[in-house]
């Protein structure tokens, strides 16, 4: 071992003379990193791709991408005679001929919706938190990015097989690309090679799912770590937590260790779930042709909100001069997906703007979802339509499951998918309002103990404690935000302001008191100051009454001293 770190010894040092490593090694090293549960699924996400890579390249050492028909001769005995494409027959080949082929197969898939997952609620987390906001907007957009890829990666991989399952998903993904306006057809053939489902698509879509969109999502991945280092990680609200500093553990040897330990952990759960729960059985679907469709075909989850809405939908097309526009299809297979992740990926924006937010600071410390009300209304109005959607998907099943009528889940979809929403989203307004009068009456009369005693004049109270400094510290968080008032008609030089101008300062200002009006102040320096006052004299009154517990006697569950005087009896 000795001989190895003698040799190893002057060959870091020249290359430490010529490109300077040593310090930046040390220094980065020592980066700090925020410790908290919710910040591993992004690490969840890192790993399931990790996984992807591993279990892909097995998988692409036997998979024989080719639509060329071939007579199944494997092991699978129900389905041997059989004639298919050479892709259907090297998936069955790997499910039961070749050695860990199945085990393997079920890792990558379990892996893709893991990564899928992973990356939602990664989302979501950043999302209700405000993790978003400057400097970190051009993350999230890459975040963004990435989910969007992880949908379109999913899908193609499980395409690839060409049993009956995929050939449906890849049917319906057809006609999504014919309900196009115009350059519907085009897009159809120049992705196909000609009329669905010709002979050439699966050997594309392997070209596209090994090569091309792992490249682009790592591409990515890279990208939105660097940031991350960069700029380094959010941190939640605490005691001596501020926008200016990172309260956490250092790269080595804490956050190293951890991080590698939690790989072998995502790893094992993967290979435990792939070992015991059977995902993607295309052996019992069978290999697919045209005029077949799988009875009760779902999709991937990730992909089900797509489904629902394309089931849900009326049917609707135009007829204008020889050409119909099938909306029914258009609209919620193209449309939907779009603007919802357009509307993700300027967020950012529009909250700057009615916050002030591109003159704001950095913002390094999270917020608390019951502080930022309107926002966390609108995620959660978001992920209630995706539910319906979602349910909406899988409506046959529902219908047959609990013997309904599938019209009658169909229109009460229709009409609750802009009902529930709006619903979901007062509610939630409201919750986080309430949580936030809660979080002041702490602050201005302290924190409930459960101790109820009785005062020498026979009132009866309860014993309110201090908060500590680490829950103060939490509440204290909260950002005032003050609405942008009504603009002038005329700019800081006198000028009067364009009516285009002045139209959209002036809809930039109600969006801003929309966001912020009814929001509860935190109490001034002042009153915090005579409530804390107040709350510990009432404290250690209350603790000197029940400290003397021998003395007292139990009356009703309630602390009575028997020395006071009896109140008068209300009239």
């Amino acid at each position: 071992m000795s001989a190895v770190v003698d040799k190893a010894g002057p060959m870091l040092e020249a290359l430490d003379e010529r490109l300077t490593l040593a310090n930046y090694v040390k220094r980065n090293l020592r980066k700090v990193f925020p410790d908290h549960w919710t910040f591993m699924l992004g690490e969840v996400a890192l790993y399931s791709f990790i996984i992807l890579l591993l279990s892909g390249i097995y998988l692409s050492l036997f998979f024989k991408p080719s639509m060329t028909e071939v007579v199944y001769n494997g092991s699978y005995a129900p389905l041997k005679g059989l004639s298919m494409s050479e892709a259907y027959a090297s998936t069955l080949d790997i499910s039961f001929d070749i050695r860990g082929g199945l085990l393997l197969r079920q890792i990558h898939h379990w892996a893709a919706m893991l990564f899928v997952a992973s990356m939602s609620i990664h989302v979501m987390r950043v999302f209700f938190t405000g993790a978003f906001r400057k400097p970190r907007e051009i993350n999230w957009s890459i975040g963004v990015g990435l989910l969007t890829m992880g949908f379109v990666e999913g899908f193609a991989g499980y395409s690839l097989p060409d049993d009956l399952l995929s050939g449906t998903g890849l049917r319906i993904a057809e006609g999504i690309m014919l309900s196009v306006p115009v350059v519907g057809t085009y897009i159809q053939f120049f992705v196909f090679g000609g009329e669905f489902p010709g002979d050439i698509f699966i050997s594309r879509l392997y070209g596209v799912h090994i090569l091309l969109l792992p490249g682009i999502i790592l591409l990515l991945i890279t990208a939105h770590l660097m940031i991350v280092w960069y700029q380094k990680h959010t941190q939640y609200p605490g005691k001596g937590r501020t926008n200016d500093n990172v309260v956490g553990y250092p790269v080595l040897p804490v956050y190293a260790a951890k991080a590698g330990g939690f790989f072998f952990v995502v790893f094992g759960i993967t290979v435990l779930m792939a070992g015991f729960v059977t995902i993607n059985p295309i052996w019992a679907y069978g290999p697919y042709t045209p005029d077949q469709i799988t009875a009760g075909s779902q999709p991937d989850w990730y992909m089900g909100w797509l489904e629902g809405a394309l089931r849900i939908m009326p049917n609707w097309e135009t007829t204008a001069w020889g050409h119909t526009i099938s909306w029914n299809v258009f609209i919620p297979g193209g449309l939907v997906m779009g603007l919802v992740l357009t509307a993700m990926a300027i967020y950012p924006m529009i909250e700057a703007k009615v916050t002030r937010g591109y003159k704001d600071q950095d913002h390094d410390l999270l917020d608390r979802p019951r502080n930022a009300p309107v926002r966390t209304g609108l995620g959660v109005m978001s992920l209630t339509f995706y539910i319906l959607l979602w349910i909406g998907g899988g409506n046959d099943i529902i219908a047959k499951f609990f013997d309904l009528s599938i019209n009658q889940i169909t229109w009460t979809l229709r009409f609750a998918i802009f009902i529930v929403p709006p619903l979901a989203f007062v509610a939630t307004k409201r919750a986080c309002l309430g949580l936030q009068r809660k979080d002041r009456d702490k602050l201005l009369h302290g924190r409930e103990t459960g101790t109820i005693i009785r005062l020498p004049d026979g009132e009866f109270t309860e014993v309110h404690a201090p908060l500590s400094e680490e829950e103060k510290a939490v509440i204290l968080s909260k950002t005032d935000h003050i609405p942008l008032e009504a603009p002038a008609e005329t700019d800081a030089n006198g000028v009067a302001l364009s009516k285009r101008k002045l139209k959209a300062a002036r809809r930039t200002a109600h969006l801003s008191r929309w966001f912020y009006d009814d929001n509860i102040p935190k109490p001034t320096p002042e009153e915090l100051a005579a409530a804390e006052a107040h709350i510990l004299h009432g404290y250690e009154e209350g603790h000197l009454v029940t400290e003397h517990r021998d003395s007292l006697e139990p009356e009703g569950g309630v602390l009575h001293d028997p020395n006071a005087e009896p109140a008068e009896p209300s009239k």
